[in-house]
C-alpha cells in the first residue's frame, strides 16, 4: 500500500509476486490505516474449477504505519498471519510482543516495485482525472497492461 497522487492515495493490494490485486482510493489527509480494512476487502481471488473467490491472504506485510491494535485483532481473527513492524514507542515491545517474520517482511519490497511501476505511467502519477471514480478505473487499466506483460 502507499500512497498516489495530488491530494489522493492509492492503496495497492498485491499478491507475493508483485501482481496488482486490488487498489482502493481515499483522500490526501486521511491516514493509511483507515483504508486497510477496505482494501483487504477488495480482494477476490477466483479459484480453479469451482467455489467461491479466496479473499483472505495467508499473510499481510505492511510496515510501521499499520502498527495498530485493531489491525493486529482484525487480522488474528480471521486467521492471517501479520508481518508488520511495531512502533518502538508502542506498548509491549519490550516484552518480546514484536517478533515477526523478518524474512517475510524483507519481501514487501515487491509492493514498493509495483508501485514504482504504476508511477512510470504519467496518468496515474499526476492525476488528470477529477473523479475518484476515473482515477480507479485508470489505475485498474495500468492493472490490465501490467497482466498483459506478465502473460507475454
Amino acid at each position: 500500500m502507499s500512497r498516489g497522487g495530488t491530494g489522493t492515495k492509492f492503496h495497492l493490494v498485491t499478491d507475493g509476486k508483485g501482481t496488482p490485486l486490488a487498489v482502493t482510493v481515499t483522500a490526501g489527509q486521511a491516514h493509511e490505516s483507515k483504508s486497510f480494512e477496505g482494501a483487504l476487502d477488495a480482494v477476490s481471488i477466483p479459484q480453479s474449477g469451482r467455489g467461491r473467490p479466496r479473499k483472505r491472504p495467508d499473510a499481510v506485510a505492511g510496515d510501521k504505519g499499520y502498527s495498530f491494535k485493531w489491525i493486529r485483532d482484525w487480522l488474528r481473527v480471521r486467521g492471517i498471519e501479520r508481518v508488520i513492524a511495531q512502533k518502538s514507542n508502542q506498548d509491549g515491545r519490550r516484552g518480546g510482543h514484536n517478533k515477526f517474520d523478518k524474512a517475510k517482511y524483507r519481501r514487501r519490497h515487491v509492493v514498493e516495485q509495483c508501485i514504482g511501476w504504476l508511477k512510470e505511467s504519467r496518468r496515474v502519477l499526476t492525476r488528470f482525472e477529477k473523479l475518484a471514480v476515473n482515477y480507479v478505473a485508470m489505475l485498474k487499466l495500468a492493472f490490465v497492461l501490467r497482466y498483459l506483460r506478465l502473460l507475454a
